[in-house]
């Protein structure tokens, strides 16, 4: 079902060949449902194996452009997850703080520990295809970043962190009807951003670019997943899909009890 979701390294991801609307053969929604509540059941039992045993982590990497569906993916991915479990980062401009200290830092001191699934909403692409956009850095710069980038997943991967990414694909039409929804309903204003619509002006830009990346960075170690969002019940069963894949590979044991137990009563 996800397979050919993967991007292998080097290859270029043609996002827009890609079908946002793809429903990975999926008969509807009511299918849709019953197979992520199966997949969110698996997660919980694989994480707390993870927890139990100590040793490894996961990071969970979640890109898109505005509205691709971040914030509804995690709510959906975390149900029935140990929350002490699991650690969600969300990363937007930096701070002062963080701008005096190289670009990574702030990423690298909320990466999940051993026992955790981390997820990240944004990430540090940001600064290697926003700050493009944004005139921040030119593109020798971002061939470097990139460089970091590769690199550092590799640290985290042989360190014990397994590092998947996952690139949320919505159409510029599907972004529309979102960003308008949330105009209409008086109680979902708050979540629009004026800025949103300098970024989706940008939108052939940002898409360039992200092509670009994600074919740069896709590693055997820390690949990069394309999935379709503009179904957002097919976007949920497809990340947990990934997890569960990738966990169940990380194959994390329960430790073996303390010897003596087996006749122990508690009185």
């Amino acid at each position: 079902m996800i397979e050919h979701l993967r991007v292998d390294p080097g290859e270029r991801t043609g996002l827009d060949t890609r079908d946002t609307r793809d429903d990975l053969g999926l008969a509807d929604k009511d299918a849709g449902k019953e197979r992520q509540d199966e997949l969110v059941d698996r997660i919980a039992d694989l994480q707390e194996r993870l927890w139990a045993e100590d040793r490894q982590a996961l990071l969970v990497v979640l890109q898109g452009m505005d509205t691709a569906g971040k914030d509804g993916t995690i709510r959906r991915l975390a149900t029935g997850i140990n929350p002490q479990g699991v650690r969600v980062e969300g990363f937007k401009a930096p701070s002062s703080n963080e701008l005096d200290r190289d670009y990574l830092w702030r990423l690298h001191r909320v990466t999940p520990r051993r026992g955790e699934i981390g997820i990240f909403n944004r990430s540090h692409y940001e600064d290697v295809v926003t700050t493009q956009v944004l005139g921040i850095i030119d593109a020798e710069h971002a061939q470097r970043r990139m460089r970091h980038v590769v690199e550092w997943e590799r640290l985290l991967v042989e360190e014990g962190t397994t590092v998947v990414k996952i690139w949320l694909h919505i159409s510029k039409d599907e972004q529309k009807e979102r960003l308008q929804a949330r105009l209409d309903r008086p109680h979902k204003r708050w979540k629009f951003d004026p800025g949103d619509l300098d970024t989706r002006q940008d939108w052939d830009r940002y898409h360039e670019l992200y092509e670009e990346t994600i074919a740069a960075t896709s590693t055997a170690f820390a690949p990069w997943y394309v999935v379709p969002a503009d179904r957002k019940w097919v976007r949920d069963v497809a990340v947990a899909e990934i997890v569960v894949q990738t966990l169940e590979q990380m194959d994390p044991q329960v430790p073996a009890a303390a010897e003596g137990l087996d006749d122990l009563v508690i009185e």
